[in-house]
Formats: structure tokens, C-alpha cells, sequence
């Protein structure tokens, strides 16, 4: 849960310190101020309230993608992922403060009609990160497919992912396409400003 919702904030000012979203707050704050005959206080509400929509559609985004993975493929990993030779599901862990502790995942499942793999989930908690462990997953991924006959590895990222982008980008990944369909409300990432990315690597 924690590594999908972390990308809330990192969105929420992205979208907030866009230019179209700027002029939107300083327009709002100030019919707030006029229809407030002149209050300051009136000005901070609005805009406020406009800061407050673009924060809800961004966690909206988020919440609703991590709820419904956990209500179909994550709901049952056994049955998604390891009864299937085509799919795969890894867990890492290490040793803090001397407990064993989960510090990542990562999942892929084969579509052999496309002869890909897609990559639906890779997560790396803060404790494992700045330690290569995500270059590593994805090295598994790729050793996987490559195993598995496939001859490409698929993935999204959403535009406020800039660190994921970029270790994808390190590791050959390159971007393909880009869309702005999430498992919300279209006008939710149009306010949140967010972009979904397609990223492969032909293996």
C-alpha cells in the first residue's frame, strides 16, 4: 500500500506547479478575495479548495489502481501467478536491525500471443532502495523471459514515477507510447495531470 500511495504527493505537486493549474489557483484565489469583499481569508479558501481537488484526484488515482489490483490478480498470487509457468512472483528481503523483512516485489505475466511479458507490479520499500535491488529485480525479469522464450519485457509507469522512469531508462527500457487512462474518471487525470507511459525492452 505505502509504495503505491508515496506517489500521491510527488503528483500532487507536479500538477499543482503546472503552469495551466497556476493561473487556474491565482483566478480562484482572487474571485474568493472579491466575492469575499476583499478578504484574504476568502482568497486562501478558494484556493485552498482548488488545491484540495487537484490532491483528491491524485490520491483517487492511486487508490483506485491499488485497489483494484488487490481485488483481482493480487487478490490470489497463487492461482495469478505461480500455478502459471508463463507468470512469475518474487519477493526480496533483508536483514534490518536484525529482522528479516520485506524490502520489494515484483511480478510479470507472459502474454504469448504478443510473445511479451509484462511487468504489472515492482515495488521497492525505502529500506531497499539506493542498494541496486531494483536493478536486480528487473534483471530476474529479464532472465525470466528470456528463459520463457519471450522477446520483450512491457511496462507503465505513471509521469510523477521520475525515479522508476529513470531506472528504467539506465537499464535500455524505452518508451513506446503514453496515455492518460487510469482506473478513475478521465477528468481525474486530466486535473491531476497525469500520463500513463509504456515502456519495453526487447530481450
Amino acid at each position: 500500500r505505502t509504495g503505491i500511495l508515496e506517489h500521491v504527493y510527488p503528483a500532487f505537486f507536479k500538477a499543482l506547479s503546472h503552469p495551466d493549474h497556476i493561473g487556474i489557483a491565482l483566478s480562484i484565489s482572487m474571485a474568493g478575495y472579491v466575492l469575499g469583499g476583499s478578504s484574504y481569508f476568502q482568497a486562501l479558501l478558494f484556493g485552498g479548495a482548488w488545491a484540495g481537488l487537484i490532491y483528491y484526484c491524485c490520491h483517487e488515482i492511486y487508490e483506485g489502481y491499488m485497489l483494484r489490483r488487490l481485488s483481482t490478480d493480487m487478490a490470489n498470487i497463487q492461482t495469478s501467478y505461480l500455478d502459471n509457468p508463463d507468470n512469475s512472483f518474487w519477493v526480496a528481503e533483508a536483514n534490518i536491525n536484525g529482522q528479516s523483512k520485506v524490502v520489494g516485489m515484483m511480478a510479470v505475466m507472459g502474454k504469448r500471443g504478443e510473445s511479451i511479458e509484462a511487468l504489472p507490479h515492482m515495488v521497492v520499500s525505502f529500506q531497499g532502495r539506493r542498494k541496486g535491488l531494483g536493478s536486480q529485480l528487473i534483471q530476474k525479469a529479464l532472465d525470466f523471459c528470456k528463459e520463457r522464450g519471450y522477446s520483450r519485457l512491457v511496462l507503465d509507469v505513471s509521469s510523477p514515477q521520475m525515479a522508476a522512469i529513470s531506472l528504467y531508462q539506465k537499464l535500455g527500457f524505452v518508451q513506446t507510447g503514453c496515455h492518460s487512462k487510469t482506473h478513475t474518471n478521465r477528468w481525474f487525470s486530466k486535473l491531476a495531470r497525469i500520463s500513463v507511459m509504456r515502456m519495453e525492452k526487447f530481450i
